[in-house]
């Protein structure tokens, strides 16, 4: 029987002594875990207060936090994802835009709360390592589960968007959606799975991929707190692991990690994620003999787009059916991608448009309390992603970027994400971002922060050779500005945070290198060629106040 919603796939564990989790040296069985789920859900509907019933959990993946969200499933609780790295004011405003009613965290995290307007009284967070939780909770231990009727359009979590483009919305992700999607992962795991599972379960890919499959068929969970790359092999095989998901970067950073001739030797089946490099991809297969499924898609839902084994060199994978590129402002289709004899996009003014599906307005759920976003994402029943893509002649479908990833450079329009995926590939490279930066006169310039070894060994002569040597490099991608540091600044879910890079530009404490004429060879920005950008700013600021006179 197909279970339609999270809340059925959490009763149906009771009594089953199959493993469920791993956490250190803990181990709980299904059965622990359908008890503890149930205890928490009568806790949870006992402390509840009128209004939306919103529970906001703090936590790194520790066990209390898969209880928890098996309390909000079989409750009918819509539990909200707090991110960690938003902090302050910002995290004060997720909390109370989400109407929280109660935050369940821990200790190490609790501190980020204190002295903020979350709009939860602090006798209304409650923290699992404490003895205050421990004593509040024990009435409930062995409490059945609650009499409550949960509908697949119920809300179960509410995940904030990673915040990598703007300011993060709180995208509602129903029991329904989760429900069917860990359905179709059956195809791929069975109880028999170990998932290990070191990405953060605020975001939607840990949910997606790891936790909601794993509830479904039975499968056992190895938590790690927080992603460390130097620790992933060992815990892999300590965990008996056969799956891995990932977000973002972590396959870059486990590959700088140093070789060993063992590596293949592990119990890895399956790797799948998003958002990885393509030589990334290959790599990671090839060094630790497993394969790796990428593929495009968002917490929304609206577009979901996997890479095939025939997928060419750059591509996402095949548009699904419904799925098109689309100008923003006319609606109509773009132009097929044109490619030179080197695979060069010779047409990028009229090919790149925004990833559209026009069969996804249906399965997104919309964003909490965001009208404005929810009409942006959703126009005439079509699901509009925000994201620009290109598509070649044979239906492939190519990343370009964000929405603001698109540089305008002496008149010529082009993304950051293919420049990107070139600079990736110079030697010594662990991550690059390209972003604009003002042109002194008009557009953009273009600048590149790469994450090196050793950031003031970068020989700017061999760079530019590299990139004389690329021959699919447009014209007027090369970078004006190459920033070297050991770090870029990231999301918790290890996707690159281009707003403070743009913000910063060329100012900033890391080594930076520039083209004091755009077709000169690379030098050490120093303190001269500083002021001498400031004052050809000061100077279009000028003009630019002239003009309005």
């Amino acid at each position: 029987m197909t279970l339609t919603t999270i809340d059925q796939m959490v009763r149906a564990h009771l009594g089953s002594s199959d493993p469920a989790l791993l956490f250190d040296d803990e181990g709980y069985t299904w059965d622990e875990h359908a008890r503890a789920s149930a205890a928490r859900a009568q806790l949870a509907l006992d402390l509840r207060r009128r209004g939306p019933f919103h529970i906001g959990f703090l936590f790194e993946n520790i066990p209390e936090l898969s209880f928890w969200l098996g309390a909000g499933a079989v409750s009918g609780a819509a539990m909200v994802g707090i991110n960690p790295t938003r902090q302050g004011a910002e995290l004060a405003h997720d909390i109370r835009h989400t109407d929280c009613q109660l935050i369940v965290t821990e200790s190490r995290l609790a501190p980020l709360l204190d002295g903020l307007d979350t709009g939860v009284p602090s006798e209304r967070v409650l923290v699992v390592d404490t003895p205050g939780y421990r004593s509040l909770l024990a009435p409930y231990e062995g409490a059945p589960f609650p009499d409550v009727d949960v509908a697949p359009e119920r809300p179960f979590v509410m995940m904030f968007t990673s915040g990598s483009t703007g300011a993060p919305k709180a995208a509602i992700i129903g029991h329904g959606r989760l429900a069917a999607f860990s359905n179709r992962a059956r195809a791929g795991l069975d109880s028999s799975a170990v998932c290990y599972s070191a990405m953060p379960m605020f975001h939607s890919n840990a949910l997606f991929t790891t936790w909601g499959p794993a509830v479904c068929v039975g499968a056992t969970m190895a938590l790690r707190r927080r992603f460390s790359a130097s620790a992933f092999l060992d815990d892999v095989r300590r965990y008996g692991a056969t799956n891995f998901n990932y977000v973002g970067k972590p396959l870059t950073y486990i590959l700088a990690t140093p070789e060993r001739p063992d590596d293949a030797d592990n119990p890895l089946v399956r790797v799948g994620g998003n958002e990885a490099a393509e030589r990334d991809i290959r790599r990671f297969s090839e060094r630790f003999g497993v394969p790796v499924v990428d593929g495009y898609g968002s917490t929304e839902g609206g577009v979901t787009i996997m890479r095939t084994p025939d997928t060419p060199k750059g591509a996402l994978g095949p548009a699904p059916e419904g799925v098109e590129i689309l100008d923003p402002e006319t609606g109509e289709p773009c132009p097929v991608a044109e490619f030179d004899a080197v695979g060069r996009l010779l047409n990028a003014e009229v090919a790149i448009g925004e990833i559209v599906n026009k069969l996804g307005g249906a399965t997104f759920e919309g964003y909490y309390k965001n009208d404005e976003a929810n009409a942006a994402r959703s126009r005439n029943g079509w699901y509009w992603s925000g994201d620009l893509g290109y598509r070649d002649r044979d239906g492939w479908v190519y990343f370009g970027g964000r929405d603001f990833e698109w540089l305008r450079v002496d008149g010529e329009n082009f993304a950051a994400a293919p420049v990107e995926r070139i600079l990736a590939e110079y030697p010594g490279v662990i991550l690059a971002a390209v972003y604009a930066v003002p042109d002194p006169e008009v557009g953009d310039q273009v600048m590149a922060a790469l994450h090196v070894d050793e950031p003031e060994a970068f020989d700017p002569a061999a760079f530019d050779a590299f990139l004389a040597a690329q021959a699919d490099l447009g014209t007027k991608w090369a970078p004006r500005f190459v920033r070297t540091g050991t770090s870029l600044p990231m999301t918790q879910t290890s996707k690159v945070l281009k707003r403070p890079l743009r913000a910063e530009r060329w100012e900033c404490t890391d080594p930076v290198w520039w083209r004091p004429a755009k077709d000169a060879s690379l030098e050490r920005l120093d303190a001269a060629g500083i002021e001498m950008l400031r004052g050809a700013f000061a100077a279009r600021d000028r003009l630019g106040e002239l003009d309005k006179v």
